[in-house]
């Protein structure tokens, strides 16, 4: 059992509605993405399928990994039992073919890794010519001047906390990388980049959460990527 088995239930009751996730971090994935009708979209780290559920009323044909057995149980009873889920460690290779998607989705996902080399190139390696990885991450400004200690900028390293939900509370690790890392992994990986973003949360939320709508409007918390595999330069065969 990981961490998010423990969490599963009361994470993803906290993440169905709440400001920070169905106000300010789904809704631009979704805009980045765009028209997705027929895509076939792998969703990385698709916890209890909240994006999945959003992307395949969208019409997308969406396959879901995460290395939470407890998250994908809930995923699962959100859309189906004929929806098409594997449990995966990023970490990991893909049990998928070369080319098998057009575009590939990570949530929150890649600030859990302390090495994005091998989990990008996979995804590039599951991608068409021409795929997208959308991704948000904790924006470095959150993770260097608000989690402590403050390290060297332009060091990867690890910070711990406790995660509190439902009475439970459980350790957490993420990563810290600066923005050029990030996008130097990118780049690495074979993707170049198409937008970098900072949106601000769905204007219609302050009502919603008028505590915290105001902070999240002016203070950064996640950042959006759109990078993409290049094109095949490979002319048809005579």
């Amino acid at each position: 059992m990981n961490d998010y088995d423990k969490l599963a239930e009361a994470y993803s009751a906290e993440s169905e509605n709440s400001l920070v996730n169905a106000h300010y971090e789904r809704p631009p994935v979704l805009a980045l993405a765009g028209d997705v009708t027929g895509h076939r979209i792998l969703d990385a780290g698709c916890g209890s399928g909240p994006l999945m559920a959003a992307l395949r009323d969208r019409g997308a044909v969406v396959t879901g990994i995460d290395r939470s057995t407890g998250m994908l149980a809930l995923a699962r009873r959100r859309l189906g039992e004929d929806v098409d889920l594997h449990v995966v460690d990023l970490r990991d290779p893909l049990p998928f073919d070369d080319g098998a998607f057009d575009d590939v989705t990570a949530s929150l996902v890649l600030h859990y890794l302390e090495d994005w080399g091998p989990p990008l190139a996979e995804l590039r390696r599951v991608l068409r010519p021409g795929g997208r990885l959308i991704a948000s991450v904790d924006h470095p400004f959150v993770a260097y001047t608000i989690q402590g200690p403050r390290p060297d900028y332009f060091a990867t390293t690890g910070y711990s906390f406790d995660w509190e939900l439902d009475g439970q509370t459980v350790p957490m690790k993420f990563w810290r990388r600066s923005l050029h890392a990030m996008l130097a992994e990118f780049t690495a990986a074979g993707f170049r980049l198409s937008v970098i973003s900072e949106p601000q949360p769905d204007p219609a939320a302050r009502n919603l959460f008028p505590d915290g709508f105001d902070d999240l409007s002016t203070r950064p918390t996640f950042l959006f990527f759109v990078v993409e595999v290049p094109p095949s330069t490979i002319g048809p065969t005579e």
